[in-house]
């Protein structure tokens, strides 16, 4: 059985030029093994986003101000994959501090979608989707059986459409935080990619319920059993508009048709409040970011600059300037400039309302209008080469695809991304199926239902 860790760590170290991992942990995956085998246990491959506590082995966040940092503990959800046979064979590469869509904004470099053209791959490649990308990557080239990662605002799903893998982000506080670095507290999900629904509820089990670490920790919902064929299967307006690409209307349409013909009953809704949540999420993390953030000030922890100044504020503005990317700069910024006294009910807690009225609108269509779950797209078109992400108005068409994703964030609902389609070049395309909160496990078999339709 430890065998299959050993093949894990080849493909991992033949797949390098992706840039995957930003620590390798080979060594300790094969002891790990070992130890599984002697406790009766069938040993498993593990790769976790390096937003994770792993206790003895460093936590990057993917910046230059913790690259040296190593935990004094071990997050919760990797105790019990670990304490279940799993074996970790590296910390992947991410966009820093999770802040990004493209998992190119690494202080360790950019991670390259495991479906480029190896050729040309130094020069262009497929974007991996973020920020979870070195997750995607390497569930997609089987050197991890489970990669953990965090979803703040669609950080798993969209990675998990552009490499054709699943990509299950839970109901919020059924995984643990704990030992989580979140982007932001209130919409930051632990989540999990895998190759199959089946493993995605696999390890989903392992980890759910409440932990005394986590005062937002919360017991699953019960499990739903009844018959798939009587769902109703809930369309969105608001979803079809003009970011998508008519490949990604095409599989939407494809999936619905499927889904119908399975016996599904298919309903129109409307979430309203929907065109707002871009904005709203952008005001509220980027506020929870400015305080998170403070602590990372090269004095307690984390870079310092080398230099002689004369004041403690130099110290930190000249060590964060000199350790962090332009985009986390830049949200830093935003958020002080929400959470200033005379902005604060401006921004912030006008944000907060309009969260509220998202969470509403799902509540409605769940609660009031007998819907069982919502179809929709995960991204708006399939992976874009770096080249075209760099052009301008693609930088404007990143933020559109968290269009899709982010509100589930608000109202914690639990979403999956299902590989279903190809776009007209060949490339992934996924949809995303969203149950109300707590009926995870409804929304990992219909996934597999529809998987399995297509």
């Amino acid at each position: 059985m430890a065998s299959a860790v050993r093949k894990a760590i080849k493909r991992a170290q033949s797949a390098r030029i992706y840039n995957a991992l930003i620590t390798e942990t080979f060594d300790l995956a094969e002891k790990q093994a070992e130890n599984a085998v002697k406790n009766g246990l069938k040993p498993f491959n593990v790769v976790v986003k390096d937003c994770f506590a792993i206790e003895g082995v460093r936590m990057t966040c993917a910046s230059r101000m913790l690259e040296n940092y190593q935990c004094p503990y071990t997050a919760t959800t990797i105790k019990k994959l670990l304490a279940n046979g799993g074996c970790m064979i590296g910390k992947a590469n991410m966009d820093e501090f999770a802040m990004g869509t493209t998992s190119t904004n690494s202080y360790f470099g950019p991670v390259k979608n495991a479906l480029s053209d190896v050729e040309k791959l130094e020069t262009d490649w497929l974007a991996a989707g973020g920020s979870s990308g070195g997750c995607a990557v390497a569930v997609k080239l089987g050197f991890a059986d489970i990669a953990l990662g965090s979803d703040t605002g669609g950080s798993t799903r969209n990675p998990a459409a552009f490499h054709g893998i699943f990509g299950f982000k839970p109901s919020y506080g059924v995984l643990s935080r704990h030992g989580l670095v979140a982007l932001a507290n209130s919409f930051d999900c632990p989540s999990i990619f895998a190759r199959t629904a089946q493993d995605c509820k696999l390890y989903y089990d392992m980890m759910k319920g409440r932990d005394v670490m986590d005062s937002t920790s919360m017991e699953p919902g019960t499990s739903d059993e009844r018959d798939l064929r009587t769902l109703t299967i809930g369309i969105p307006r608001e979803y079809h508009n003009e970011y998508l690409s008519e490949d990604s209307i095409r599989a939407w349409r494809a999936a619905a048709a499927a889904l119908k013909n399975y016996g599904c009953t298919l309903k129109k809704v409307s979430l309203p409040h929907t065109a707002y949540s871009i904005i709203c999420y952008h005001i509220l993390a980027e506020s929870d970011i400015a305080s998170s953030m403070a602590r990372y000030d090269g004095i307690e922890f984390g870079h310092r600059k080398p230099s002689e100044v004369d004041s403690f504020n130099e110290v930190i503005s000249d060590s964060r300037t000199d350790s962090l990317l332009y985009t986390v700069r830049r949200r830093i910024f935003a958020g002080n400039f929400y959470n200033i006294k005379e902005n604060k009910g401006k921004y912030f807690r006008q944000a907060a309302k309009v969260r509220r009225l998202i969470k509403e609108d799902f509540d409605r269509v769940f609660k009031e209008q007998g819907v069982d779950a919502l179809l929709t797209p995960v991204t708006s078109h399939s992976a874009l080469l770096n080249s075209e992400i760099q052009m301008d108005h693609f930088r404007t068409r990143q933020r559109y695809d968290d269009y899709f994703t982010q509100p589930v964030n608000m109202g914690g609902l639990p979403a999956i991304s299902v590989p279903f389609s190809n776009c007209s070049k060949g490339r992934p395309i996924g949809l995303q199926i969203i149950c109300d909160y707590l009926n995870d496990d409804l929304c990992l078999r219909l996934s597999d239902l529809l998987y399995n339709l297509k």
